[in-house]
């Protein structure tokens, strides 16, 4: 999913679990992927990160986001659809990350324009297997 081109790939991993955003940090790194991890931990941090009117970070447009449906702030759901509904971002893909394995959340995640809906791995190596498939 992630370029062949890139020789760094640059990531989005919007997460308000700090434990998550440790997981998935060792996670991107036991899968040897050369990576720039950029963490937004809510809904409006990350629009902003994107947008480019963050006042803490300042990203490139990133390789891959990787979402959490349920955020502080503004829910995942809504940032997958300004996500989807901006010409400059809709083309990054967008990985869902969520607790829920509800039909309906996964029904609405592909309909707002997800990738790709993963149920949020619980232990790290479900992690490291999770960021294996994303990487291939």
């Amino acid at each position: 999913m992630i370029a062949e081109h890139a020789q760094i790939a640059e990531i989005l991993l919007v997460e308000d679990s700090e434990a998550d955003v440790r997981l998935c940090g060792f996670a991107l790194e036991e899968a040897n992927l050369v990576h720039h991890l950029h963490v937004a931990s809510d809904g409006d941090e990350a629009i902003d990160l994107l947008l480019g009117h963050s006042e803490h970070d300042v990203m490139p447009r990133p390789d891959l986001i990787l979402l959490d449906l349920n955020l502080p702030k503004r829910p995942g759901y809504e940032v997958l659809s300004e996500i989807k509904n901006d010409p400059d971002l809709r083309i990054i893909p967008v990985v869902v990350m969520s607790t829920s394995t509800s039909r309906d959340d996964i029904v609405r995640a592909y309909e707002l324009g997800a990738n790709c809906y993963i149920p949020k791995p619980s232990n790290y190596d479900e992690f490291v297997e999770v960021v294996r498939l994303i990487k291939n």
